[in-house]
Protein backbone atom coordinates (compact mmCIF):
# COMPACT_ATOMS: atom_id res chain seq x y z
CA UNK A 1 0.00 0.00 0.00
CA UNK A 2 1.57 3.14 -1.37
CA UNK A 3 0.53 5.73 1.35
CA UNK A 4 1.68 3.49 4.60
CA UNK A 5 4.84 2.93 2.50
CA UNK A 6 4.88 7.05 2.24
CA UNK A 7 3.93 6.83 5.81
CA UNK A 8 7.20 5.10 6.81
CA UNK A 9 9.67 6.43 4.76
CA UNK A 10 8.44 10.14 5.57
CA UNK A 11 9.23 8.82 9.42
CA UNK A 12 12.71 7.69 8.74
CA UNK A 13 11.86 3.53 9.57
CA UNK A 14 11.72 0.09 7.63
CA UNK A 15 8.20 -0.49 8.33
CA UNK A 16 6.13 -3.92 8.18
CA UNK A 17 2.24 -4.23 8.49
CA UNK A 18 -0.60 -6.30 7.95
CA UNK A 19 -4.40 -5.50 8.95
CA UNK A 20 -7.32 -7.70 8.36
CA UNK A 21 -11.01 -6.97 8.77
CA UNK A 22 -12.08 -9.14 11.19
CA UNK A 23 -15.51 -9.59 9.73
CA UNK A 24 -14.81 -9.84 5.78
CA UNK A 25 -11.62 -11.15 5.55
CA UNK A 26 -10.37 -8.28 3.69
CA UNK A 27 -6.67 -7.03 3.58
CA UNK A 28 -3.85 -4.90 3.75
CA UNK A 29 -0.30 -5.94 3.91
CA UNK A 30 3.15 -4.12 3.44
CA UNK A 31 6.03 -6.76 3.83
CA UNK A 32 3.32 -9.07 5.88
CA UNK A 33 5.00 -12.32 5.33
CA UNK A 34 8.29 -11.27 6.34
CA UNK A 35 10.21 -12.20 9.84
CA UNK A 36 9.79 -9.51 12.54
CA UNK A 37 11.19 -9.62 16.29
CA UNK A 38 8.58 -9.11 18.63
CA UNK A 39 10.10 -7.53 21.55
CA UNK A 40 7.53 -7.23 23.99
CA UNK A 41 4.46 -8.27 21.71
CA UNK A 42 6.00 -11.98 22.56
CA UNK A 43 3.66 -11.27 25.91
CA UNK A 44 0.45 -11.76 23.49
CA UNK A 45 1.69 -15.53 22.94
CA UNK A 46 2.16 -15.92 26.58
CA UNK A 47 -1.27 -15.00 27.10
CA UNK A 48 -2.54 -17.19 25.09
CA UNK A 49 -0.93 -20.18 26.08
CA UNK A 50 -1.73 -18.94 30.32
CA UNK A 51 -5.40 -19.22 29.23
CA UNK A 52 -5.07 -22.22 27.03
CA UNK A 53 -3.45 -24.13 30.22
CA UNK A 54 -5.68 -22.21 32.72
CA UNK A 55 -8.92 -23.85 30.22
CA UNK A 56 -7.89 -26.63 30.75
CA UNK A 57 -7.20 -27.51 34.38
CA UNK A 58 -3.44 -27.33 33.68
CA UNK A 59 -3.09 -24.48 36.32
CA UNK A 60 -4.99 -22.48 38.63
CA UNK A 61 -5.15 -18.66 37.59
CA UNK A 62 -5.55 -17.60 40.89
CA UNK A 63 -2.44 -19.50 42.25
CA UNK A 64 -0.97 -16.84 44.62
CA UNK A 65 3.01 -16.21 43.28
CA UNK A 66 5.51 -14.32 45.58
CA UNK A 67 8.23 -12.04 43.72
CA UNK A 68 11.21 -10.76 46.03
CA UNK A 69 12.91 -8.06 44.83
CA UNK A 70 16.39 -9.99 44.30
CA UNK A 71 15.16 -12.25 42.01
CA UNK A 72 12.93 -10.33 39.66
CA UNK A 73 13.46 -9.49 36.14
CA UNK A 74 14.52 -6.15 35.49
CA UNK A 75 12.35 -3.32 33.89
CA UNK A 76 11.61 0.22 33.81
CA UNK A 77 7.36 -0.74 34.71
CA UNK A 78 5.34 -2.58 37.32
CA UNK A 79 6.87 -5.02 39.50
CA UNK A 80 10.01 -4.99 38.25
CA UNK A 81 10.13 -1.22 39.38
CA UNK A 82 9.33 -1.99 42.56
CA UNK A 83 11.55 -2.41 45.91
CA UNK A 84 9.60 -4.26 48.05
CA UNK A 85 7.77 -8.41 48.42
CA UNK A 86 5.16 -8.39 45.92
CA UNK A 87 2.52 -11.60 46.41
CA UNK A 88 -0.45 -11.19 43.67
CA UNK A 89 -2.45 -14.14 41.35
CA UNK A 90 -1.37 -15.47 38.38
CA UNK A 91 -4.00 -13.71 36.14
CA UNK A 92 -2.83 -10.41 38.35
CA UNK A 93 0.37 -10.90 37.03
CA UNK A 94 -0.87 -11.70 33.50
CA UNK A 95 -2.74 -8.61 33.59
CA UNK A 96 0.37 -6.42 34.97
CA UNK A 97 2.44 -8.05 32.07
CA UNK A 98 -0.56 -6.47 29.85
CA UNK A 99 -1.39 -2.85 30.72
CA UNK A 100 2.56 -1.98 31.84
CA UNK A 101 4.37 -4.91 29.40
CA UNK A 102 5.61 -5.76 33.33
CA UNK A 103 8.63 -7.68 32.86
CA UNK A 104 8.91 -9.30 35.80
CA UNK A 105 5.51 -9.95 35.98
CA UNK A 106 5.63 -11.59 32.45
CA UNK A 107 8.48 -14.03 33.32
CA UNK A 108 6.52 -15.07 36.52
CA UNK A 109 3.46 -15.96 34.23
CA UNK A 110 6.00 -17.47 31.73
CA UNK A 111 7.47 -19.55 34.53
CA UNK A 112 4.85 -21.22 34.98
CA UNK A 113 3.13 -21.66 31.74
CA UNK A 114 6.29 -22.98 30.20
CA UNK A 115 8.59 -21.92 27.24
CA UNK A 116 7.51 -25.30 25.30
CA UNK A 117 4.10 -24.77 25.91
CA UNK A 118 3.87 -21.09 25.12
CA UNK A 119 5.44 -22.47 21.27
CA UNK A 120 3.36 -25.48 21.02
CA UNK A 121 0.34 -23.53 21.89
CA UNK A 122 0.70 -21.18 18.41
CA UNK A 123 1.89 -23.96 16.62
CA UNK A 124 -1.53 -25.88 17.09
CA UNK A 125 -3.44 -22.65 16.34
CA UNK A 126 -1.82 -22.61 13.12
CA UNK A 127 0.95 -20.37 13.88
CA UNK A 128 4.23 -22.38 12.86
CA UNK A 129 6.13 -18.93 11.97
CA UNK A 130 5.85 -17.41 15.47
CA UNK A 131 8.69 -18.55 18.19
CA UNK A 132 9.54 -17.62 21.59
CA UNK A 133 13.21 -17.72 21.87
CA UNK A 134 13.18 -16.85 25.90
CA UNK A 135 11.89 -14.65 28.84
CA UNK A 136 12.71 -10.94 29.49
CA UNK A 137 15.29 -12.12 32.28
CA UNK A 138 17.75 -13.98 29.07
CA UNK A 139 16.75 -11.54 26.63
CA UNK A 140 17.79 -8.43 28.98
CA UNK A 141 21.45 -11.00 29.89
CA UNK A 142 22.03 -11.88 25.85
CA UNK A 143 21.59 -7.62 25.00
CA UNK A 144 24.30 -7.36 27.99
CA UNK A 145 26.43 -9.98 26.73
CA UNK A 146 26.24 -8.88 23.31
CA UNK A 147 27.18 -5.57 23.53
CA UNK A 148 29.69 -6.46 25.97
CA UNK A 149 28.36 -4.06 28.63
CA UNK A 150 27.46 -3.84 32.22
CA UNK A 151 23.79 -2.34 32.13
CA UNK A 152 21.33 -1.43 29.67
CA UNK A 153 22.37 2.15 30.40
CA UNK A 154 25.45 1.67 29.26
CA UNK A 155 24.46 -0.26 26.32
CA UNK A 156 22.34 2.59 24.98
CA UNK A 157 25.08 4.67 25.33
CA UNK A 158 27.27 2.74 22.98
CA UNK A 159 24.81 1.86 20.40
CA UNK A 160 26.41 4.01 17.78
CA UNK A 161 29.16 2.48 18.00
CA UNK A 162 30.37 0.68 14.76
CA UNK A 163 28.96 -2.90 14.18
CA UNK A 164 27.50 -2.77 17.52
CA UNK A 165 23.29 -3.48 16.24
CA UNK A 166 24.78 -6.49 14.34
CA UNK A 167 25.99 -7.85 17.17
CA UNK A 168 22.64 -7.63 19.13
CA UNK A 169 20.73 -11.16 18.49
CA UNK A 170 17.86 -9.56 19.96
CA UNK A 171 17.53 -7.50 17.13
CA UNK A 172 17.77 -10.20 14.19
CA UNK A 173 14.42 -12.16 13.50
CA UNK A 174 16.42 -15.06 12.51
CA UNK A 175 18.37 -15.48 16.06
CA UNK A 176 15.54 -13.94 18.61
CA UNK A 177 11.72 -14.25 19.42
CA UNK A 178 10.29 -14.00 16.43
CA UNK A 179 6.68 -13.71 14.30
CA UNK A 180 5.39 -12.31 10.88
CA UNK A 181 2.91 -9.11 11.05
CA UNK A 182 -0.14 -11.99 9.46
CA UNK A 183 0.67 -14.55 12.17
CA UNK A 184 0.15 -11.62 14.37
CA UNK A 185 -3.23 -10.45 13.04
CA UNK A 186 -4.31 -14.30 12.54
CA UNK A 187 -3.95 -14.22 16.79
CA UNK A 188 -5.54 -11.63 17.37
CA UNK A 189 -8.48 -12.66 14.97
CA UNK A 190 -8.12 -15.97 17.25
CA UNK A 191 -8.51 -13.97 20.25
CA UNK A 192 -10.99 -11.68 19.16
CA UNK A 193 -13.58 -14.26 17.29
CA UNK A 194 -12.93 -16.94 20.30
CA UNK A 195 -11.34 -19.74 19.01
CA UNK A 196 -7.96 -19.05 20.79
CA UNK A 197 -9.58 -20.04 23.95
CA UNK A 198 -13.01 -20.55 25.30
CA UNK A 199 -15.13 -17.01 25.19
CA UNK A 200 -14.60 -16.40 28.66
CA UNK A 201 -11.45 -16.46 28.68
CA UNK A 202 -11.02 -14.96 25.61
CA UNK A 203 -13.49 -12.36 26.81
CA UNK A 204 -10.65 -11.67 29.37
CA UNK A 205 -7.53 -11.53 26.97
CA UNK A 206 -9.83 -8.65 24.94
CA UNK A 207 -10.16 -6.99 28.68
CA UNK A 208 -6.56 -6.51 29.28
CA UNK A 209 -5.41 -5.51 26.16
CA UNK A 210 -7.90 -2.62 26.35
CA UNK A 211 -6.67 -1.63 29.38
CA UNK A 212 -3.23 -1.16 27.87
CA UNK A 213 -1.85 2.44 28.90
CA UNK A 214 0.47 3.48 26.34
CA UNK A 215 -1.50 5.74 23.83
CA UNK A 216 1.92 6.77 21.79
CA UNK A 217 1.48 4.27 19.09
CA UNK A 218 -1.52 2.40 18.02
CA UNK A 219 -4.43 4.40 19.63
CA UNK A 220 -2.59 7.85 18.51
CA UNK A 221 -3.95 6.96 14.71
CA UNK A 222 -7.53 6.77 16.39
CA UNK A 223 -7.57 10.12 18.57
CA UNK A 224 -11.96 9.44 19.12
CA UNK A 225 -13.59 8.67 21.98
CA UNK A 226 -16.39 6.24 20.00
CA UNK A 227 -13.64 4.38 18.64
CA UNK A 228 -11.70 1.50 20.84
CA UNK A 229 -8.40 0.55 20.92
CA UNK A 230 -6.98 -2.71 22.17
CA UNK A 231 -3.59 -3.63 21.95
CA UNK A 232 0.25 -4.79 23.15
CA UNK A 233 3.55 -2.71 22.37
CA UNK A 234 7.40 -3.71 21.85
CA UNK A 235 10.08 -2.19 22.24
CA UNK A 236 13.76 -2.91 21.98
CA UNK A 237 16.42 -0.44 20.74
CA UNK A 238 16.09 0.63 17.48
CA UNK A 239 12.46 -1.29 17.15
CA UNK A 240 9.10 0.51 18.34
CA UNK A 241 6.00 -2.28 17.31
CA UNK A 242 2.23 -2.53 18.55
CA UNK A 243 -0.26 -4.89 17.55
CA UNK A 244 -4.00 -4.51 18.40
CA UNK A 245 -7.56 -4.70 17.11
CA UNK A 246 -9.52 -1.31 16.24
CA UNK A 247 -12.92 -1.10 17.05
CA UNK A 248 -15.36 0.82 15.73
CA UNK A 249 -19.22 2.05 16.65
CA UNK A 250 -20.45 0.91 13.40
CA UNK A 251 -19.50 -2.71 14.26
CA UNK A 252 -15.80 -2.86 12.49
CA UNK A 253 -13.47 -4.61 14.37
CA UNK A 254 -9.73 -5.03 12.22
CA UNK A 255 -6.62 -6.32 13.21
CA UNK A 256 -3.56 -4.49 12.92
CA UNK A 257 0.15 -5.48 13.23
CA UNK A 258 3.05 -2.79 12.43
CA UNK A 259 6.59 -3.57 13.35
CA UNK A 260 9.13 -0.81 12.60
CA UNK A 261 12.84 -0.36 12.71
CA UNK A 262 14.90 2.98 12.74
CA UNK A 263 18.30 3.53 11.52
CA UNK A 264 18.70 6.03 14.46
CA UNK A 265 19.87 4.31 18.28
CA UNK A 266 17.86 6.36 20.08
CA UNK A 267 15.76 6.14 22.83
CA UNK A 268 13.47 8.63 21.52
CA UNK A 269 12.33 9.31 18.54
CA UNK A 270 8.11 10.48 18.51
CA UNK A 271 8.00 10.12 14.72
CA UNK A 272 8.85 6.53 14.95
CA UNK A 273 6.09 6.17 17.76
CA UNK A 274 3.59 8.30 15.64
CA UNK A 275 4.26 6.82 12.20
CA UNK A 276 2.59 3.02 14.13
CA UNK A 277 -0.68 5.07 14.52
CA UNK A 278 -1.01 6.67 11.05
CA UNK A 279 0.38 3.30 9.33
CA UNK A 280 -2.73 2.21 10.81
CA UNK A 281 -5.10 4.53 10.69
CA UNK A 282 -4.44 4.37 6.45
CA UNK A 283 -4.71 0.61 6.53
CA UNK A 284 -8.05 0.64 8.57
CA UNK A 285 -9.15 3.39 6.41
CA UNK A 286 -8.38 1.50 3.50
CA UNK A 287 -10.37 -1.47 4.81
CA UNK A 288 -13.26 0.82 5.66
CA UNK A 289 -13.80 2.37 2.29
Amino acid sequence: MRRVEEAFRDAGVTGWLHAVDLDSGREVSVRGDEPVVLASVYKVPVLVAFHRQAAAGLLDRTAPVTLRPDGRTAGPTGISAMLDEVRMSLRDLALLMMTVSDNAAADAVLARVGLDAVNKAMADLGLSRTHIAYDGRDLHATLLEDGGVADLGELWGRLDEPGMLARLRVLDPARTTRSTPREMTRLLAMVWNDEAAPPEDCAQMRRMMGLQVWPHRLSSGFPYDDVRVSGKTGTLPTLRNEIGVVEYPDGGRYAVAVFTRSPLPLAVLPQADAVIGTAARLAVGELRR
